[in-house]
């Protein structure tokens, strides 16, 4: 029998049992969504948090105190104080693959103007900032090396400090606002960046000279940090090794001693959240790839009560000459069939859930191609898998038989 007559009888057979097959695709056209609309999911957090660290400069470097034993402990990163001024202008005159170098310092406090006030992050810069991380003044300017020789009492804000201490469209340049009792001239306004992937304001920042930090605000002679730029991407490695070799001699560090600080490169932050991303994604889909494992079994079970209905006709069919293997063919094509259009449905499915994450709930979410086409082999393999101890059953009837049954 042709492939074309098989192919017609067993789309006469799904039809003539509408809401039979449609509730045997149910399970796959659920499974099938799933598992595109969390492989979307995780495709679009991927890229998201790409962007996000893109947006911060992909060559640049991030040096901070690395954990130290003392006594027998070891001690917090965040308790070292092993960055100073000497590694900063060291670097600044030694390093090869570097073109801007900003010490950080920071500290949390109460920003206030007038009657109004806001609780904000003061950084300690240098002018490399902005070329570093990226950030562009919208209105008035940055400040100079020359305010940071003289620790000038000038700042730079972000759009939230100016929406919380102006609140009535006030001008903030030129204005003076008070940071821990300490007054800072308005130089300048951050153009605004928004909240992050991990929900923090990007805006609610106040930028000054890092000796002005680190003597008026902070009293510390240590950095907490301090940013580096590759010149470009693809030194970044060769830039952490000249960098590693400055900071261990700065330091004083002898061979086979232990670093006490630690660099980081962008595409570190970026290969460290996709690798957690994938893992997350591949947890979800797996969950989502069970319901799939649930749908193939029913439809295993519909098409061996679909060869018990049919037994009759089966046998009929044999007896007019049909073999073995045609009627297995037969079953088998509708296995497939139901099981394609299950499909089908279900990437429409999850188009339409990964459509609702973006345009409703506003979460990223992209649809790799290829999880498509995964999505089809999987439901054709479990088409051919779940159908073949069905089909197998009708081609061992025995004619007689299968006329004869009641």
């Amino acid at each position: 029998m042709s492939f074309t007559n098989l192919l017609k009888i067993a789309i006469k057979a799904i039809l003539s049992n509408k809401g039979r097959s449609f509730l045997s695709m149910l399970g796959i056209i659920i499974g099938v969504g799933a598992v595109i609309v969390m492989m979307a999911i995780g495709q679009g957090s991927k890229q998201s948090i790409r962007e996000e660290i893109q947006k911060n400069g992909t060559n640049m470097l991030t040096i901070r105190p690395g954990a130290d034993m003392r006594g027998g402990v070891r001690l917090d990163p965040s308790a070292m104080q092993t960055l100073k001024q000497v590694d900063y202008e060291t670097i600044l005159s030694e390093a090869k693959f570097v073109n801007k170098v900003s010490p950080e310092v920071s500290t949390s406090g109460q920003a206030v103007f007038g009657s109004n006030n806001t609780t904000s992050t003061c950084y300690g810069e240098s002018p490399d900032y902005l070329g570093i991380r990226l950030w562009t003044v919208e209105e008035g300017t940055f400040f100079t090396e020359e305010d940071v020789k003289k620790s000038a009492k000038v700042c730079i804000i972000g759009q939230t400090v100016v929406k919380e201490l102006f609140p009535n469209g006030q001008d903030p340049i030129g204005k003076t606002i008070r940071f821990k009792s300490i007054p800072l001239r308005i130089v300048g306004v951050f153009k605004g960046k928004g909240y992050n992937n991990w929900g923090m304001d990007q805006d609610n920042v106040i930028v000054a000279p890092y000796t002005t930090v680190m003597k008026r605000l902070a009293a510390q002679t240590h950095f907490n940090s301090i940013l580096c730029s590759a010149v470009t991407e693809e030194l970044s490695d060769a830039a952490i090794e000249d960098l590693t070799e400055i900071l261990r001699r700065t330091h004083k560090l002898k061979d086979g001693e232990e670093d006490n600080f630690t660099i980081r490169s962008q595409q570190e932050w970026m290969d460290t959240m996709s690798s957690t991303m994938d893992t997350i994604t591949i947890i979800l889909v797996v969950a989502a790839a069970f319901s799939l494992l649930v749908a193939g079994i029913g439809i295993m079970n519909i098409m061996l009560v679909s060869v018990t209905e049919r037994t009759k006709e089966i046998g009929l069919r044999m007896s007019v000459g049909a073999r073995g293997i045609d009627i297995s063919n037969q079953f088998l094509i509708e296995s497939i069939l139901i099981s394609l259009t299950g499909g089908v449905l279900g990437v429409l499915f999850g188009a339409l859930l990964t459509w609702g994450c973006n345009t409703i709930v506003g979460y990223p979410a992209v649809i790799p191609v290829w999880s498509v086409i995964v999505s089809f082999a999987v439901c054709v393999a479990i088409g051919v898998g779940f159908g073949y101890f069905p089909a197998q059953k009708a081609a061992r009837l025995d004619p007689i038989e299968a006329i004869r049954y009641e």
